[in-house]
């Protein structure tokens, strides 16, 4: 069964199973606890047991099975119910269960390969004039010129983002006035760097690279473990800046049909 979590001992998560989906889940109750619609947390019950969390944040699910507990056929055909009840704009699960979840919700979501990234550090932080605590209306104006959903939601981008930059959770730097990144998360000693952006023209001068790297050196150097996602279009690019495959998952996203419904 599956039950929404109205009350929750912060410990509590860290039963989790080590991985992205758990540190995405952690970083959601960081910031929001359970006290808004928008940001739910669901715990998945077998005899008794509790064997994983869901959490739905806006528009997105992610399911993280508990350490030491796996996922039954029968539990993922009821988490696969329970993704139609509430038709998420996308879900995120380890790959172990893609696969099967698959064949449960197919005729409603497609299915899109992503990889996981390491950084690997070299031990050198180069010379780069970078803002490390910058407005985040700076970082907006470039964002929207490449990610056009970001573009139409404003005043959601900028309440979430500063809501997480004050509680430690997320950061933002800004090369110049023209490439930007963003700590999408900062849980469990881990990094996890988003939305990278360089304005149109400014494209091609490899100032996202430059930035990528210059990340990746300085948060290792503070001792985080640096990690990013990527559709596979895209892995030659990081490996070239220093990041390393470690993990390959699948992202379910709604399809367009049903976006109204």
């Amino acid at each position: 069964m599956i039950y929404q979590i109205t009350r929750l001992e912060d410990a509590w998560l860290d039963m989790l199973e080590s991985s992205h989906y758990a540190r995405r889940i952690k970083s959601h109750y960081a910031a929001y606890a359970l006290k808004y619609d928008f940001s739910r947390l669901y715990s998945v019950v077998y005899d008794g047991n509790t064997v994983g969390v869901i959490s739905i944040f806006n528009a997105s699910m992610v399911i993280s099975n508990m350490s030491g507990c796996v996922f039954s056929y029968d539990m993922i055909n009821e988490i696969a119910q329970f993704i139609n009840i509430n038709m998420p704009y996308s879900v995120e699960l380890d790959p172990k269960y893609a696969d099967l979840l698959a064949d449960f919700i197919s005729d409603m979501y497609t299915a899109d390969n992503r990889t996981e990234f390491a950084f690997k550090s070299s031990g050198k932080i180069p010379e780069l004039d970078v803002a490390e605590c910058p407005s985040l209306d700076s970082v907006f104006n470039i964002l929207k010129t490449s990610f056009p959903s970001i573009a139409d939601s404003y005043e959601l981008w900028i309440t979430d983002t500063s809501h997480r930059v004050r509680r430690g959770l997320s950061q933002s730097f800004l090369m110049g006035d023209y490439t930007t990144a963003t700590i999408q998360y900062i849980i469990d000693k881990t990094a996890l760097i988003g939305h990278v952006a360089t304005v149109p023209e400014q494209r091609g001068h490899f100032y996202a690279r430059r930035l990528l790297y210059w990340i990746g050196e300085r948060l290792t150097e503070d001792g985080f473990d640096v990690r990013l996602m990527a559709r596979p279009h895209r892995v030659t690019y990081y490996e070239e800046i220093g990041f390393e495959a470690v993990g390959h998952d699948k992202v379910f996203e709604l399809r367009k049909e049903y976006h109204l419904k």
